[in-house]
């Protein structure tokens, strides 16, 4: 019989404790530790993805003042708010536990898994590729995972309560942005359990215990609730202190004005559109973007897809990239043509400098 896996449940932590956490437990499993699935909670907190800039990516000054920490991950990814309100989870595995390098793969194994324990509590949650989790086409989790040496640590997390509005002012999105319109869209976009469920929503505890009863099932495995290691401790304590220094959490920093923020409003044939989005204008790049208005699209969610196959594009694909997310799928617009949204993209970048051609116009 293989051997149980670890269970660890470090309750609610300051951004740095938790960083520290991550990268001793990666180090331990890279060296031949057992399997470990870790609960986390934190206290109010800016993350940062390893490669990126805090500077760039959040509002620093606004940070400060209502007292978010802000901490660099050790792993890629998005700029990202967590406090209380959120269960995060981990995967410290070993780099054949899955039998396969394909990270889509494992996210849609990972991400089914965590389906199914969100179904156990009464929410009937969906796999949403690349690697969130939703409801009804809202987002109620992401997930996240890379390789290191012989390692894999995949993350994710469960919104119980969550402060759409907070999030978005960490975010370094101008104050003229934050409309009540703009709010209102991302809170389209994003549900909880408390949202869902009110009264009946389960405790923190009860979800984790759900999300181990399915990973036991899913696969296969049992768990044993345990603790760190001598040599865990060790690590964690050094890196504690190294992680909560701002040559950590600065370390990658490039001046605000490398990032710029769009947007722009049409009237067209098949409705009212509007975009708005943050640009690298350094490296060229679409970092994310949210598209509303009032236009007919079947189905609802293929807007929330588009957004997401855009994250991160460089300037000079967005058109193809547009052109190739239709083209592979049945999409009801009546009026509106993807010509008409690509062309409200391009009339929002005009808005932050960056001309036609830089995008292939």
């Amino acid at each position: 019989m293989s051997r149980a896996w670890r269970l660890m449940d470090t309750g609610v932590r300051p951004a740095a404790e938790n960083m520290a956490l991550d990268r001793a437990l990666l180090e331990s499993c890279q060296a031949g530790a057992v399997n470990t699935l870790r609960f986390l909670r934190f206290e109010p907190s800016a993350l940062i993805g390893f490669h990126q800039s805090a500077s760039q990516e959040l509002d620093l000054e606004y940070c400060r003042r209502e007292g978010i920490a802000i901490s660099r991950r050790i792993t890629g990814g998005g700029a990202l708010y967590c406090d209380q309100g959120q269960i995060g989870w981990e995967l410290f595995v070993g780099r054949r536990t899955f039998a396969t390098a394909d990270m889509l793969a494992i996210a849609r194994q990972v991400c089914g898994i965590a389906v199914e324990g969100l179904r156990s509590v009464g929410v009937d949650a969906a796999f949403r590729p690349r690697n969130d989790i939703e409801v009804a086409g809202r987002k109620i989790g992401g997930t996240g995972g890379a390789f290191d040496g012989d390692a894999l640590l995949y993350q994710g997390t469960v919104l119980i309560d969550f402060d759409v509005e907070r999030m978005l002012r960490v975010l370094r999105i101008p104050q003229e942005k934050l409309s009540d319109k703009a709010i209102a869209s991302a809170r389209e976009r994003i549900t909880t359990l408390r949202a869902l469920l009110g009264e009946d929503t389960p405790s923190p505890a009860t979800v984790q215990a759900a999300f181990v009863e399915a990973c036991a099932r899913g696969l296969g495995v049992t768990f044993e609730a345990g603790d760190l290691s001598a040599s865990e401790r060790g690590l964690y304590e050094q890196y504690k202190a190294e992680m909560a220094r701002d040559d950590w959490v600065f370390e990658t920093d490039r001046p605000r004005l490398e990032v710029a923020t769009a947007s722009a409003v049409r009237k067209t044939a098949g409705g009212l559109v509007r975009v708005m989005a943050t640009v690298d204008t350094a490296r060229a790049r679409l970092k994310q973007i949210f598209i509303t208005g009032d236009f007919f699209i079947d189905p609802r969610r293929a807007i929330v897809d588009l957004e997401a196959a855009l994250r991160d594009v460089a300037l000079e694909r967005v058109d193809a990239t547009i052109e190739r997310f239709f083209a592979g799928r049945t999409v009801e617009m009546l009026l509106l043509t993807p010509g008409d949204l690509a062309g409200v993209v391009h009339e929002a970048l005009r808005t932050c400098g960056i001309p036609y051609e830089r995008v292939g116009v």
